[in-house]
C-alpha cells in the first residue's frame, strides 16, 4: 500500500528554521507514512535548494506570499492526504500514531495539532491556550498544521493565493464540522513574541484577525502587519 501523506511546507529564508520540523517527519518516514516532502519556496536567499537535495525533499519554487505558496505545493502533492506544516512548527514525538489514527477515524474531516511554544513561563502557556481554544472554535491557525485529505482540500477550493490569513480563510471554508483535533502536541518557535513582547504580539495578531472579520483585505493587512 503506498504511503498516504504529502508534507507540504512554504520556506522562505527558513533555513535556519527548518532542523527540527524536519527532523520530527523521521518516525513518520519508518512506519512509511509519508509519500513526500514537498518545500514550496518563495525566492529564499539562503540554502534551501541544498537543503532539498540533502534531505531528499521536492523544491517547488515561486513567487512569495503563504498562501500561493501552500496552494503550489499542494498542487505538486501526489498523497491522498496532505499535511500542511508551517516551517518552524514540529510536531511533538508520536505524532504519526496520532495522525494514522485521524486519518483512519475521520477521513471526511481536517485535523489540527495542539499548540506548545518552544519557552516556558505563563505567557507561553497562556498563549498556546487561548490558540487551541480558539482552535476548538473552528479557526485553528496554520502554526498547528493542516492535516487534511486531498479531496476535501480541493472541494473547499484549497488555500487562497493571498499573503495573510490563508490558515483562517481555509478554516472558514471548511467550518467548525469539519474540522478536528488530531489530539496531539506540535511546538512552534516563540521568537516572534519573545522579539515583541507577548501581550504586544498577541494584541496584534487579535487585531489583525477583528480587522480580517471586518472586511479589510488581506493585502493591506499584510501591508500593515510588515509596516510593524
Amino acid at each position: 500500500m503506498p504511503a498516504p501523506l504529502s508534507i507540504v511546507i512554504p520556506t522562505l529564508n527558513a533555513a535556519p528554521h527548518l532542523g527540527p520540523t524536519l527532523g520530527a517527519l523521521g518516525e513518520a518516514l519508518t512506519e512509511g507514512l509519508i509519500a513526500e516532502v514537498i518545500l514550496s519556496d518563495g525566492g529564499s536567499e539562503d540554502d534551501i535548494a541544498t537543503i532539498a537535495e540533502a534531505t531528499g525533499a521536492t523544491l517547488v519554487t515561486g513567487p512569495p506570499g503563504r498562501g500561493g505558496q501552500i496552494a503550489r505545493g499542494c498542487a505538486a502533492a501526489k498523497g491522498d492526504w496532505l499535511l500542511i506544516l508551517h516551517a518552524d512548527s514540529a510536531p511533538a514525538p508520536g505524532w504519526a500514531a496520532a495522525t494514522r489514527a485521524h486519518m483512519n477515524a475521520h477521513p471526511g474531516c481536517a485535523g489540527y495539532f495542539d499548540l506548545r511554544f518552544d519557552a516556558s513561563g505563563t505567557m507561553a502557556r497562556v498563549t498556546a491556550a487561548w490558540a487551541n481554544r480558539r482552535a476548538r472554535l473552528g479557526l485553528p491557525y496554520g502554526d498547528q498544521g493542516l492535516l487534511i485529505r486531498g479531496a476535501l482540500y480541493k472541494s473547499v477550493g484549497g488555500t487562497p493565493d493571498i499573503p495573510l490569513m490563508e490558515d483562517v480563510a481555509l478554516a472558514r471554508a471548511l467550518g467548525r464540522a469539519r474540522l478536528r483535533p488530531i489530539g496531539h502536541m506540535i511546538v512552534t518557535s516563540a521568537k516572534r513574541y519573545t522579539h515583541d513582547g507577548w501581550l504586544r504580539r498577541g494584541a496584534r495578531n487579535l487585531s489583525t484577525l477583528a480587522l480580517y472579520f471586518a472586511g479589510i483585505s488581506p493585502e493591506r493587512l499584510a501591508a500593515r502587519y510588515n509596516r510593524r
